[in-house]
C-alpha cells in the first residue's frame, strides 16, 4: 500500500530539516540524532516502576535498568531487551519509554541493558556482552522476580541483531530457558544488499550512508560479514531456536531482511508470528507522538509475547 500519510509527513520534515549534499555523520551527530528521533517516543506504562543496576560483563560493568509492571507477581515472566541504533548509538535513557512499553504490554519484567558501543568498543564486544547479560538474567533470575523458565529475549533494530544472536547461540548452551525472542524491525544481514535496502536507500529515516557509517564503525576490517553472530539470517542450522515474534515495515530498508529470517525460521520448525505492518516505516513503533501505528504494534507485541509465555 502506499506510504503512511503520517510517516510521509514526518519523511518529508526529517528531509527539510537534513543539510544539502551529507556526507558521513559523525558517531556524535548519529547518537545525537537517535536521541532526538527518540523524543517521539510516547507510550503508554502506567503501572511500570524501573531501578538501576549493573550487571558484570566481559569488559566491565554494565548498566541495566529493570522495569517492574504492577500486574507482575512475585515471579514474573522476563525480557531481556537491547536497544537499537546501529551498535554506535541509543542507550537506556534512548529507549526507557519503549522498553518501560514493553514491560507493560508483555507483564513482564524487563531488563533494558546499555551494552557497550562502537567505534569505542568494536565487534565482537556488543554480542558478548549481550550474551553475558541474558545469562546473567537467567542466573540472578530469583533475585530480580523472574521466572528464569520464562525468559523473552528481544530488541530493535541493531538491538534486534543481538537479540537473534544470543539466542542462536544459546541453542549450543546448557542453561538457559529462552521461550521467545522478539525481533522489531530486525537488521539482520550485513553481508548484501537486499532489494529494499536498494529501493529505501534514500528518504526512508534510515538511510544507506549511515548504515555503510554504522557497519565501518561496527566491523573491524578483514572479517567476514557472512559470520552468523555479524549477520544472524545467514546462519544455516536454525532448528530449535524459540519461538519467534517478529514485526518488519513495508518502507524499511531492512524489510526483506526481517522477512528472510522469518521464511528460513519457518522452513526449519520454528514457530513463528510475523506481521509486516503496510504503510510504515524503520523504528515506526517508537514514535508514538506521530504514528498511531506505534501503540498498535506495541499492544499487538504484548499479547504475542503473553501467549509465547504461557505455553
Amino acid at each position: 500500500m502506499p506510504l503512511d500519510p503520517l510517516a510521509k509527513r514526518l519523511l518529508t520534515m526529517m528531509a527539510a530539516a537534513a543539510p544539502q549534499g551529507r556526507g558521513r555523520p559523525s558517531v556524535e551527530a548519529r547518537r545525537q540524532s537517535l536521541a532526538k528521533l527518540m523524543q517521539f517516543a510516547r507510550a503508554e506504562a502506567p503501572d511500570v516502576t524501573a531501578s538501576d543496576g549493573t550487571l558484570p560483563g566481559p569488559g566491565g560493568e554494565l548498566p541495566y535498568r529493570l522495569y517492574s509492571p504492577s500486574s507482575a507477581g512475585e515471579r514474573a515472566p522476563g525480557f531481556v531487551f537491547f536497544h537499537g541504533g546501529g551498535l554506535v548509538a541509543g542507550s537506556i535513557a534512548t529507549h526507557d519509554r519503549i522498553a518501560a512499553a514493553l514491560a507493560h504490554v508483555t507483564g513482564c519484567r524487563l531488563v533494558s541493558v546499555d551494552y557497550r558501543l562502537a567505534p569505542e568498543h568494536k565487534y565482537p564486544a556488543a554480542v558478548e556482552d549481550a550474551i553475558a547479560a541474558t545469562e546473567w538474567v537467567a542466573r540472578q533470575a530469583l533475585a530480580l522476580g523472574i521466572d528464569a523458565e520464562r525468559l523473552v529475549v528481544g530488541g530493535d533494530s541493531a538491538g534486534a541483531t543481538l537479540a537473534a544472536i544470543v539466542c542462536q547461540e544459546a541453542t549450543r548452551s546448557a542453561g538457559l530457558s529462552i521461550v521467545a525472542q522478539c525481533l522489531i524491525c530486525p537488521v539482520l544481514d550485513f553481508e548484501e544488499t537486499s532489494p529494499s535496502r536498494q529501493e529505501f536507500a534514500e528518504g526512508h529515516l534510515i538511510d544507506r550512508v549511515t548504515i555503510e557509517a554504522d557497519l565501518a564503525d561496527y566491523l573491524p576490517e578483514g572479517l567476514d560479514a557472512a559470520d552468523p553472530r555479524i549477520s544472524p539470517l545467514r546462519a544455516t542450522r536454525l532448528g530449535g531456536l524459540p519461538t519467534a515474534i517478529i514485526h518488519t515495515a513495508e518502507y524499511d530498508p531492512m524489510r526483506d531482511e526481517g522477512n528472510a529470517y522469518a521464511r528460513k525460521l519457518l522452513a526449519a520448525g520454528v514457530a513463528v508470528e510475523h506481521v509486516c505492518h503496510d504503510g510504515m516505516v524503520h523504528n515506526f513503533h517508537a514514535m508514538g507522538a506521530i504514528l498511531p501505528q506505534a501503540q498498535l504494534v506495541l499492544s499487538q507485541i504484548g499479547e504475542q509475547v503473553r501467549r509465547a509465555v504461557e505455553k
